[in-house]
């Protein structure tokens, strides 16, 4: 039995206090009109990482501006793709800022849109990003991928304010600054400030050496029903 292969992108990034994700409105059939994930078939000539890079440029106008780029899993059930068996492998990218996109190929439209309010995606492209923002707000309870959202340097409330915005949840300001700078490793102060127009300089940190964060900053799951 023969199958293709394709690549698919769930890029994150946090905008006005929200996470969104990067979606493509399509230009052709299947589903033409529906919002779908950026990606693509893979060449025979290609890596599928190198296929994902290339997907992304293609649809969107951007060209690899990730901070983190990992492979998030593999999806083949039958009949995921009403054109034949597809095998899809998926990819996790965070980004710290989030340029204007720009529709191309088989793309009629690229937008930044909030995971929390989405029209109907084609393909299973909804389980695809249900499962990459899972990841990626499990990935910040114990390893330092927060700041991958952040500028080179950032405040303390910034890397909160993504904290918020990928799990989805407010938090005590006085508590995650306690916990983020006795997490060793985490994050190292720079010795620099904001520049403070109102209110005193906020102090600046960067991206610290630890890989694992221990004690982990665990987030509040809500009740599980009886």
């Amino acid at each position: 039995m023969s199958f293709a292969v394709t690549v698919d992108l769930v890029m994150l990034t946090v905008r006005a206090d929200a996470l969104c994700v990067l979606l493509v409105r399509r230009a052709i059939s299947p589903y033409e009109g529906s919002y779908a994930l950026p990606g693509g078939f893979v060449l025979d000539t290609e890596d599928l990482t190198d296929a994902a890079i290339r997907e992304l440029s293609e649809e969107t106008g951007l060209q690899h501006p990730a901070s983190h780029l990992e492979q998030l899993a593999t999806y083949g059930a039958p009949g995921r793709d009403p054109r034949a068996r597809v095998v899809t492998v998926a990819y996790l990218a965070l980004l710290p800022e989030a340029p204007a996109p720009t529709a191309g190929s088989d793309a009629a439209e690229a937008a930044w849109l909030p995971v929390e309010s989405l029209p109907p995606l084609a393909f299973d492209h909804a389980t695809i990003l249900r499962d990459g923002v899972e990841r990626a707000r499990a990935k910040l309870e114990y390893s330092p991928l927060a700041a991958a959202f952040c500028p080179p340097e950032f405040t303390i409330a910034e890397l909160r304010q993504v904290y918020e915005a990928v799990w989805n949840a407010k938090l005590d300001p006085r508590n995650f600054h306690r916990k983020a700078t006795s997490t060793p490793g985490f994050v190292v102060p720079t010795g620099r400030s904001t520049a403070g127009d109102r209110g005193r300089p906020a102090q600046l940190f960067t991206r610290g050496s630890a890989t694992v964060l221990y004690p982990p900053l665990l987030r509040a799951l809500p009740p599980t029903s009886p």
